[in-house]
């Protein structure tokens, strides 16, 4: 994990910082499979259990929950393990932890389960962002999109898995244990071109728990607005599709498929479009068509224009993210105390979000849930200049400084 006191690494070749840049995208597909995986089967598993729109908000507040605890633990683990081997760990664990919600009698287990899964996905979150982060300002151009695009990637195959585990009346029991067993065997392949950074020998162990640097507070209020909205599209589209517009279960997975389909897209392009506008227009333009789904989404009488919303809400959102870890992690002397306090400010948007959006629709509907959500898309327009601290460019300046006068 990149920080003020890690370890020297011999100079990388172009050739091996190309195969630690494929690892990391690959991490992040893999840890957005796992995501999407469950995703895909939350109407089940609330169908199961015979949840009402509130029990299941609770049991969705607990993935968040478990991550904020979690999160600040991830620069020890690292600083103990190295960053691949932590990597390798957090993302293994991950992956197992897939098969608990399923596995859930009642609310009560469901909740401690989504607890375990959201803490083990977050510990995994800042590592693999931590390792993004020393890949981008080693090559000296932005790739924190790319990198996030390859996560929803991973979400859009997991939603087409889902979508025949629906279609074929696959329980999920069955569904996340075999996806489990599957990605836990691509984890251990795709770490292995990961840089290995590691502390100093004498180096401290960073503390458990502390307060988020002003810097990553700002930054963390984007990416706020961004993660509520995004929250709401993987955890409630299929539930809306299902509740409001009187979609069958298949193709209620279509709202989700088309919220990651077009995130996707959005993120693969995010870094050219990046490089041509900068940050804040292009999270300003963002925050205009986020808002713009999220009002489809909110007024419309059926799937025909509910799945077009969530398809602009994901486009909208794409980028938003990595940027902000991006800002996050070119904004001061120690990256990884950054980027953990962003992500701590953004898990708490997941942590409130499936509260708020199941509170709403317990009290009103889920159409008024979503237009919140449309508000708060909208509010990515003024906060947008908070990220004008991303500069890969200037991270890479200054790695070259420091190798040159032997201060790495």
């Amino acid at each position: 994990m990149p920080s003020a006191a890690r370890s020297p690494l011999a100079p990388q070749t172009a050739a091996q910082l190309r195969r630690a840049r494929v690892s990391v995208a690959l991490v992040f597909a893999v840890h957005g499979t796992v995501a999407g995986t469950f995703a895909t089967r939350i109407p089940a598993i609330r169908d199961h259990l015979h949840l009402s729109a509130g029990q299941l908000g609770l049991a969705l507040v607990m993935p968040a929950l478990g991550a904020s605890v979690a999160m600040p633990l991830a620069g020890r683990v690292t600083h103990r393990l190295g960053a691949r081997a932590a990597i390798r760990l957090l993302i293994g664990l991950y992956a197992l932890a897939l098969t608990l919600p399923p596995l859930a009698p009642g609310l009560p287990w469901l909740c401690l389960a989504t607890l375990v899964f959201g803490a083990t996905a977050g510990m995994a979150d800042v590592a693999m962002n931590a390792e993004g982060v020393e890949v981008e300002q080693r090559m000296g151009r932005s790739i924190m999109s790319g990198l996030h695009g390859m996560w929803t990637l991973g979400g859009l195959v997991a939603a087409g898995f889902g979508l025949l585990a629906a279609r074929q009346h696959l329980g999920p029991q069955v569904h996340l244990a075999l996806a489990a067993v599957v990605l836990l065997a691509l984890v251990q392949l795709v770490c292995g071109g990961l840089l290995d950074v590691r502390p100093e020998p004498d180096a401290q162990a960073p503390p458990r728990f502390s307060l988020p640097p002003r810097s990553a507070l700002l930054i963390g209020l984007v990416g706020f607005c961004a993660v509520f909205a995004e929250g709401a599209g993987i955890d409630w589209s299929g539930v809306y599709l299902r509740d409001v517009t009187g979609a069958a279960a298949g193709t209620a997975t279509l709202a989700y498929t088309a919220f990651t389909f077009t995130m996707t897209v959005g993120r693969f392009v995010g870094d050219a479009v990046v490089a041509r506008m900068g940050a804040v227009s292009t999270v300003r333009l963002g925050g205009a068509v986020a808002a713009a789904g999220g009002l489809l989404v909110a007024t419309a009488g059926g799937p025909g224009l509910a799945i077009p919303g969530f398809g602009l809400l994901g486009l909208g959102i794409a980028v938003v993210v990595p940027l902000a870890f991006a800002a996050a992690g070119h904004s001061g002397p120690n990256p990884s105390q950054a980027i953990a306090g962003v992500a701590t400010v953004t898990y708490t948007s997941g942590l409130v979000a499936p509260a708020i959006v199941g509170a709403v629709a317990q009290g009103t509907s889920l159409r008024v849930s979503f237009v919140l959500v449309t508000v708060l898309a909208a509010a990515l327009v003024p906060t947008a200049r908070a990220l004008r601290a991303a500069s890969p460019e200037r991270g890479a300046a200054a790695e070259r400084v420091a190798a040159g006068s032997g201060a790495r």
